[in-house]
């Protein structure tokens, strides 16, 4: 396995690390070596990865990110437009040029895990690993092992932001093949609010590899908006493991649009520990030619009184591929759960191919718990229907993509993102698409 030359002999020493001063995390990383030298990268015949192989971690010897890695012109960052503060990250390390933290009010800390290291420790310390603990989980391991980047987002007690953070990861542009482990704390206290937007994009033809890590912590009547949008190269392999905790009354809304990487997994975990707690988790995702696209959830409604919700849509083109993987798991006792699933696929190909296994596994009898899948094609009536009123065949089937996909994006309830990320599914679509009420054909 390729990856593996990363964590053999001296992982530490002479590699770009941060915080290698520290004792407490040279243990961490010691102990995510051993973990990840007994387990090995994910194969098929794990449950949770039956339809996804990392084949380019097979095939792919990357290498650490140097620093002439990150010192490369950039010509435009993404963004979704009046931001409280953005970091940009290029090949997992931060550009300060493109950076901007300066704004950001009292009792809020947004800045890279590195600089909180070296100026927090202990913070850094109680948090990492107070959220995501699942030992068996090799990505996450591998992270422990290799973190060398990464955010930290920690809003004080009844602190909002009005407006959202950014982070931005640009990969490629490189040489050759590469890889970087960003880890990401954010922590809401008790009755805080905060919006993050995250853009993971890729340029050039290198070949690169990113395997992230994110531990959420929204405290009691605390409420977090978190939207991703994975847009990496064809040359990319994405994988994002995600742990969140949501606490007594508090909400969390995560949505996710994938529509780029030649591999990409985001595996999402989520614990509602608190009564009154509720987890609305969406995604959309937009696959062609050979691409691999893996959304897999764990919900687990630890206690009585929560609520979640789940819909995935998704388009997959060519010889594309899609997996859906949801769990909501309702523990003894956890009366009065309300936890809903929803996966629905469409297949422009015949080529295409969509796995999905929405489950419910439920130890309580007073709940109220749905799941559901479809996949299916184009209603030709309804294509019939446009193209009797003059609208081009091109043009008639992307307004029935679009609004396919528009019931999954009205789950993002920031108007903003909303658009900014409609506007990415539009300039995805193969031919030129207008917004409703103002189509008019090409010359």
């Amino acid at each position: 396995m390729s990856i593996l030359p990363f964590i053999e002999g001296e992982p530490i020493a002479g590699r770009q690390l941060i915080g290698q001063d520290l004792a407490w995390l040279t243990t961490r990383r010691q102990a995510g070596i051993e973990r990840f030298q007994k387990t090995g990268l994910p194969t098929q015949k794990l449950e949770s990865w039956k339809y996804t192989r990392l084949r380019p971690l097979d095939d792919t010897r990357y290498l650490p990110v140097d620093a002439g890695g990150t010192d490369i012109s950039i010509d435009t960052v993404p963004s979704v437009g009046d931001v409280a503060a953005r970091l940009v990250f290029v090949n997992g390390r931060l550009r300060a040029d493109l950076s901007d933290i300066s704004e950001l009010p009292e009792g809020v800390r947004f800045d890279t895990l590195e600089n909180v290291l070296a100026e927090d420790p202990l913070w850094v310390e109680a948090n990492m690993g107070s959220v995501a603990k699942d030992a068996d989980q090799a990505m996450l391991a591998l992270n422990d092992a290799m973190m060398d980047s990464g955010f930290v987002l920690h809003v004080q007690k009844g602190k909002a932001l009005t407006k959202p953070v950014e982070v931005v990861f640009i990969g490629g542009l490189t040489d050759q093949a590469i890889a970087y482990f960003p880890r990401n704390l954010i922590v809401l206290e008790e009755a805080s609010q905060a919006t993050l937007v995250k853009h993971h994009v890729g340029h050039g033809r290198a070949e690169y590899f990113a395997n992230s890590v994110s531990e959420i912590a929204v405290g009691d009547a605390a409420n977090f908006k978190h939207y991703k949008v994975q847009a990496e190269s064809i040359h990319a392999a994405h994988v994002a493991t995600v742990h969140t905790r949501i606490g007594r009354d508090a909400n969390y809304e995560g949505f996710g649009l994938s529509i780029g990487g030649l591999l990409s997994r985001t595996e999402t975990n989520i614990t509602l520990a608190g009564q009154g707690a509720n987890a609305g988790l969406h995604g959309a995702y937009m696959m062609r030619g050979n691409e691999h696209c893996d959304n897999t959830s764990y919900i687990d409604m630890a206690v009585p009184n929560t609520t979640c919700n789940q819909v995935f849509k998704g388009v997959l083109d060519d010889a594309s591929r899609g997996v859906f993987q949801g769990k909501i798991h309702v523990a003894r006792d956890a009366q009065k759960a309300d936890g809903r699933m929803l996966n629905k696929t469409l297949l422009l190909s015949n080529d295409a191919e969509i796995d999905s296994k929405p489950e419910l596994e439920i130890y309580a009898d007073d709940v109220q718990c749905a799941h559901g899948m479809t996949t299916g094609q184009l209603d030709t009536t309804a294509l019939f229907y446009l193209r009797s009123r003059g609208i081009p065949e091109a043009l008639a089937r992307n307004m029935l993509v679009q609004s396919f996909l528009g019931d999954a994006l009205e789950e993002i309830s920031d108007e903003n993102v909303r658009e900014v990320f409609l506007d990415r599914v539009v300039h995805w679509l193969p031919a030129h698409c207008f917004l409703a009420g103002e189509w008019k054909e090409s010359a």
